[in-house]
């Protein structure tokens, strides 16, 4: 049985954040005790069972969101183990720091989702909004470990300062991907938009839509079939990644066209795009 949180009165009007609702911090935890729990909603303090129905247990370590929570943020914040669904859209930075456990949301999520997470996966139905898998401001690190998968689109920087991990996304993705990058995999299946990998030091990068128009500052590297790309299109495959309605290993074979870059911070990374694109 799940810990089951439901908003009272349907969606809310409020911005409620739910940071340290997470099942590492709830299992041993009884039910009426979980309901006094603080939380924030605009910004001032309230409690948990004031805002949602609370039902069931968290004793096995899930915790199951039922309804609109677009308006909810940093759900799964810091969450260490178990398992997180929502059964709808979640708000911004959702799994931000992030260090274990799986966070599956079956809408749309907000900015910031898995900013700086450090393990676990993530996995998003719908899209999800600008600074996927980023640094925070004032951050040098974004993501360091961990599985991010989206369904549909993402926003702007998605990937910035990524050190480590895997963020694939079955849509297209805004300006600026893996802008700064230090390390790890952004796969994007559709259009890659303009000034990917600005800035990046390592790290790859691969658009499996049309070519995607890059910076000056990256060179143009050999045509080949990466062994890679199959070990990883096998990781996407157990995770349910299907890319256009394939499975990951069919659509990354082929031939792929490699650049270097970014030259003016070392050329050490790489862009990967279809020689048939």
């Amino acid at each position: 049985m799940a810990l089951v949180l439901e908003p009272v009165g349907g969606p809310s009007a409020l911005a409620i954040e739910l940071g340290g609702i997470v099942p590492d911090r709830l299992a041993d935890r009884p039910l009426d005790e979980i309901a006094r729990s603080t939380v924030l909603a605009d910004g001032r303090p309230a409690e948990l069972g004031q805002l949602f129905r609370v039902g069931g247990s968290c004793a096995d370590g899930r915790i199951e969101c039922v309804g609109d929570f677009s308006r909810v943020h940093r759900v799964a914040t810091g969450m260490a183990w178990g398992e997180i669904l929502v059964r709808g859209s979640v708000g911004r930075h959702a799994a931000e720091g992030m260090t274990g456990g799986r966070l599956h949301v079956e809408g749309d999520a907000g900015d910031w989702l898995a900013a700086e997470m450090t393990g676990g996966t993530v996995q998003v139905g719908g899209r999800a909004g600008d600074n996927v898998a980023a640094s925070l401001p004032g951050s040098e690190a974004g993501m360091r470990g961990g599985l991010v998968v989206i369904a549909g689109d993402a926003g702007h920087l998605a990937g910035a300062r990524m050190r480590r991990g895997l963020l694939a996304i079955g849509g297209s993705c805004g300006e600026a991907a893996a802008f700064e990058m230090r390390a790890g995999t952004v796969l994007v299946a559709g259009a890659v938009a303009a000034r990917a990998g600005l800035g990046m030091r390592r790290g790859s990068v691969i658009a499996g839509g049309p070519v995607p128009t890059l910076s000056p500052s990256f060179s143009r590297g050999s045509a080949w079939s990466p062994t890679f790309l199959q070990l990883l299109g096998g990781r996407l495959d157990r995770a349910g990644f299907r890319p256009r309605g394939l499975d990951c290993r069919t659509f990354l074979g082929g031939g792929w066209q490699q650049w270097h870059g970014d030259l003016l911070t070392g050329g050490r990374g790489e862009i990967f795009h279809r020689q048939s694109a």
